[in-house]
Order: structure tokens, then C-alpha cells, then sequence
């Protein structure tokens, strides 16, 4: 069966960086534009970037535009998040979806707090 496993959040002080992770199985994951969500407490859960299967077409929220890299390693099966600048806005739990699947990982938790 399909799974998606994140990791890499923490607590961070504003401007700090994170590497998220997730880990994915149960599919050809060389075929399948993935996706990274974030959803804060009490707030709707929001895109933050998409990444095609080979790679190289990105799509960012305007939010997090020159801050946050998404990429991904085929061999791996791991997509990636690079997380810079971080601002406490940015305190959610961060989700990795197959894109156009009903597929989520669990989340892992980022809080950018001095």
C-alpha cells in the first residue's frame, strides 16, 4: 500500500533553516508529481509547493516564493523541502501528498519560535 513518511521538523528560531523529508513507497514514485501541504492549527491546510516527477517544474504559494526549495530524488524516493528564512507564520504541520491522490503522510511538526 502506498505510504509517505515525513521527517525533519523541529523547533527553529526565526530566520533558521530545516530539510524535510518524506519517504515514499507503495507506487512508482519515479512517475508521480508529489506535493508538500502545511496545516496550522484552527487554518484550512494549504499548498506550499509542487515538484513534476522527473523534477524540473516547481510550483511555490506566494507565501513561501524565494524561501522554500522543493526537489526530489528518484533513486531515493524521497522529496524533499529546504526551508529558509523561516518566520513564525510558517508553524504548522507540514503534509507530503501524491499529487492528485488522496495520499498523506502523518506530518511532521515545524515551530519557528525564539
Amino acid at each position: 500500500q502506498v505510504q509517505l513518511v515525513e521527517s525533519g521538523g523541529g523547533l527553529v528560531q526565526p530566520g533558521g533553516s530545516l530539510r524535510l523529508s518524506c519517504a515514499a513507497s507503495g507506487f512508482t514514485f519515479s512517475y508521480s508529481p508529489m506535493s508538500w501541504y502545511r496545516q496550522a492549527p484552527g487554518k484550512e491546510r494549504e499548498l506550499v509547493a509542487h515538484i513534476s516527477s522527473g523534477g524540473s517544474s516547481t510550483t511555490y504559494a506566494d507565501s513561501v516564493k524565494g524561501r522554500f526549495t522543493i526537489s526530489r530524488d528518484n533513486a531515493k524516493n524521497t522529496v524533499y523541502l529546504q526551508m529558509n528564512s523561516l518566520k513564525p507564520e510558517d508553524t504548522a504541520v507540514y503534509l507530503c501528498n501524491r499529487r492528485f491522490y488522496n495520499d498523506w503522510g502523518q506530518g511532521t511538526q515545524v515551530t519557528v519560535s525564539s
